[in-house]
């Protein structure tokens, strides 16, 4: 690998067979210049961008610390580790962006509050403590204490890289979520229970649902014999997932297939019987 440009003093873009990365390490861009080989020996970390993305970010090193750089990568390491996923690299551009700028806000007196941040707390749980973590990570290694609104716009910032989706996306699909958890308790006149694993899985669910609907993706397996009969044995959850099917046509333009109102029933199905077993 050949250096490209050096980015700062632990960063820098290299060439690896034809492709550009971007490498960081401790002291990795120290002294050398273009052209000259990497010492792969000081090479930490190995992300891949886009071209357009990272020159964006050789922009953004040039106007923020190199320590806002270090942290988001620590932030972003540790997100690895926890969900144990694969993120999208460009939460390396993204992420490290909104750090930076949040801890500049900070320094003004400047705080943004979170509207979603409920929402985010219960649909992106395991983000969202990321995003508490990531606040400590950001204390100790800048001294600046951000906010709990700031975890959960760190949290979006994951799902975004889980997803691989855009952050209007996600915002979108927090919203749409809420919409159709009060579709089943308006449709039951019930509280949902969140505490239970019916409504973890269901959460879950939608999540992925939703994002194929942002896509304009759909699956079909052309087992209607199956779908009919969870209609039958679930004939309210059956009418509750309906609701859901005019309210996706109307908020996403997005038709739904047998199968995937099978699924909803199925777990409405689900959510109802906890609940009414918790009474």
């Amino acid at each position: 690998m050949k250096v490209k440009q050096v980015l700062g003093s632990n960063i820098i873009s290299a060439l690896d067979e034809g492709n550009e990365i971007l490498l960081m390490g401790k002291g990795i861009g120290f002294g050398v210049k273009p052209g000259n080989h990497v010492d792969e020996s000081k090479v930490s970390k190995v992300f891949s961008l886009k071209k357009q993305e990272i020159n964006q970010f050789a922009e953004l090193v040039e106007k923020i610390p190199e320590s806002h750089i270090r942290c988001a990568a620590e932030v972003i390491s540790y997100a690895k580790v926890t969900l144990n996923k694969k993120l999208n690299d460009n939460i390396y551009l993204t992420l490290t962006d909104h750090l930076s700028y949040a801890v500049e806000r900070k320094n003004q007196g400047i705080e943004f509050k979170n509207a979603l941040l409920w929402e985010i707390k219960k649909f992106y749980h395991r983000e969202y403590l990321i995003g508490l973590e990531a606040l400590d990570i950001v204390k100790e290694r800048l001294g600046v204490e951000l906010s709990a609104d700031e975890a959960g716009y760190i949290a979006l910032h994951i799902v975004n890289a889980e997803l691989d989706t855009e952050m209007k996306q996600s915002i979108e699909i927090t919203q749409v979520i809420q919409d159709l958890l009060n579709i089943v308790r308006y449709h039951f006149g019930i509280t949902i229970d969140e505490e239970t694993l019916a409504y973890e899985r269901f959460i879950t669910h939608l999540k992925f649902f939703i994002q194929r609907a942002v896509r304009k993706q759909s699956y079909e397996t052309g087992d209607m014999e199956f779908c009919n009969m969870i209609y039958r044995q679930y004939p309210d959850a059956h009418r509750c997932a309906l609701k859901m099917v005019t309210y996706m046509e109307r908020k996403m333009n997005y038709d739904l297939t047998d199968e995937e109102i099978m699924y909803l029933t199925v777990h409405i199905k689900r959510i109802i019987q906890v609940n009414t077993e918790s009474q």
